[in-house]
């Protein structure tokens, strides 16, 4: 058994878990990450990212029934549209994509793939917790919109380095 934020009991098992740890396994692939990546707006911005994931993580292990939240525990619209304005920013440097995009192609785009593919994951575990207590729409949204980031990211990466990106060979040769 563990306690969540307010005193509530539960099993070590229990989906909620699931769901925070995933949470914080991704902001620990963004922190190594982070010492890959060489443009400072990029790091700004992940580094954000780290600390609205804390919230998030925060806020999966708050029984909310018996603890109230403050606004700085939660995610609001606001950090949805940062975030996406963050996405267009990088997203407008970027040729068009006219395959589909394999992880790889520098280290810090396979990185950053494994943070895309974790953060998919966490944003399965939160809806299943959601499935049994109701989770905020501004989390599930966020998450939604992170491992989109996360993709162009990877890209621009390539893009940035000079690298290939490695494209899937859709005749399976």
């Amino acid at each position: 058994m563990t306690s969540l934020v307010g005193g509530l009991q539960i099993s070590k098992t229990h989906q909620r878990l699931e769901a925070y740890g995933t949470i914080d396994e991704l902001n620990s692939f963004i922190g190594l990450l982070v010492t890959e990546i060489e443009d400072a707006t990029l790091i700004e911005l992940l580094q954000w990212v780290q600390h609205k994931l804390f919230i998030v993580g925060g806020y999966l292990a708050t029984d909310t029934d018996q603890t109230e939240l403050n606004h700085e525990s939660l995610i609001t619209p606001e950090n949805i549209l940062k975030l996406e304005q963050g996405m267009d920013l990088f997203d407008s440097k970027l040729p068009e994509t006219k395959a589909f995009v394999l992880p790889g192609g520098c280290r810090s785009a396979a990185l950053l793939h494994i943070c895309r593919t974790v953060c998919r994951r966490a944003e399965r575990e939160i809806f299943r917790l959601n499935e049994m207590i109701s989770v905020n729409e501004s989390v599930l949204v966020f998450m939604n919109r992170l491992s989109d980031f996360l993709f162009v990211i990877a890209r621009y990466e390539c893009n940035r380095k000079n690298t290939e990106e490695f494209i899937w060979n859709n005749t399976c040769k």
